[in-house]
């Protein structure tokens, strides 16, 4: 049987980052889950859905299947992969990021968490969070999670959500 999966979705600012967080920190079991942040995968600002089938071909699907997979690195500063990095199919399993809860990867998954937030919420904290860095991409990057959750509609896939004010 494979290792425990959850992912933790939600659009930027929502607390994606917080709730896994606090997640890791309480975890239950005495192995310590794996840990992949979609931030660092995504292939630049127009990435969304890249990363996504990336992870859910390379990690997800190969996890499930008892089979080692791999994840790429994105240097934002390069433009560019970098590096790969293993994931056990021994151990659990927690991806985190906008867009990763989708009808396919839901299969895959035992917890499947979407967390919501209201819009001016959610710019607040991103923005304060990553400041001009992301300002100019906000709207760029909003679009792309509306077109994920028109699509994929991910609360409706989730075992659990929070709502963050």
């Amino acid at each position: 049987m494979p290792a425990p999966v959850i992912l933790i979705d939600g659009r930027s600012g929502a607390g994606k980052t917080s709730l896994t967080r606090l997640l890791l920190e309480r975890w239950p079991l005495d192995a310590s889950p794996q840990l992949l942040a979609l931030d660092s995968t995504y292939p630049g600002w127009d990435g969304l859905d890249a990363a996504v089938e990336d992870v859910t071909r390379n990690v997800l699907i190969p996890h499930a299947a008892g089979q080692q997979g791999r994840w790429r690195r994105w240097d934002w500063g390069a433009g560019e992969y970098a590096e790969s990095h293993g994931v056990d199919p021994g151990l659990a399993l927690v991806i985190e990021g906008s867009g990763i809860l989708t009808p396919e990867t839901a299969m895959l998954a035992g917890v499947r968490v979407w967390v919501e937030s209201p819009a001016d919420s959610r710019r607040e904290r991103a923005l304060e969070r990553d400041g001009d860095t992301y300002r100019p991409h906000w709207e760029r990057w909003a679009r792309q999670e509306d077109d994920h959750v028109a699509r994929d509609d991910p609360a409706a896939h989730a075992t659990r959500v929070f709502v963050v004010p």
